[in-house]
């Protein structure tokens, strides 16, 4: 799937990815990684991987339905298996407040996944997520980088690695 390019102790990793189909691979391993409720964070320039991940992550757990992105409705829900998974894509955000205004904490109840991509467009009402995922294009491919932010974080990375 990946290279592992650096590291710092189980917090923070670096993965090189070579192409769309390793991306993808990342995300079905995040589905495994991440089990339980958890925020994640999405950041990268447009065409970076994010929602290609997202989509990975979503057949990662079984989902087998088209997976949209949310860029117009801000949110996208899903139920997979009993789960609650929120898919946010915050670029056409022109206020924070806004993400108040269309029940942000009703969706961040502690017992559901949200992935929330552009989560600098709303960094003044998030909390810190659990797990941070930059991607950045590399020679071809792109780098993945992994921050853990919480237990949970550093659990999914532990995973990962």
């Amino acid at each position: 799937m990946t290279d592992v390019v650096s590291g710092r102790a189980d917090r923070d990793i670096e993965l090189q990815l070579a192409d769309e189909a390793a991306t993808a691979q990342l995300g079905a391993a995040l589905a495994a990684a991440v089990p339980g409720p958890a925020l994640i964070f999405l950041s990268g320039d447009l065409g970076a991987g994010k929602t290609t991940l997202v989509r990975a992550w979503l057949r990662g757990l079984g989902y087998a339905g088209p997976a949209r992105s949310p860029t117009y409705t801000l949110v996208e829900p899903y139920e997979i298996a009993g789960r609650r998974i929120y898919h946010f894509d915050l670029y056409r955000l022109a206020d924070p407040e806004e993400l108040e205004d269309i029940g942000w904490r009703d969706y961040a109840d502690g017992e559901s996944l949200c992935l929330i991509e552009w989560p600098e467009r709303a960094e003044r009402v998030l909390p810190v997520p659990d797990l941070h995922i930059r991607l950045t294009p590399a020679d071809g491919g792109r780098v993945a980088r992994l921050t853990a932010h919480s237990e949970a974080g550093l659990a999914a990375v532990a995973r990962i690695i």
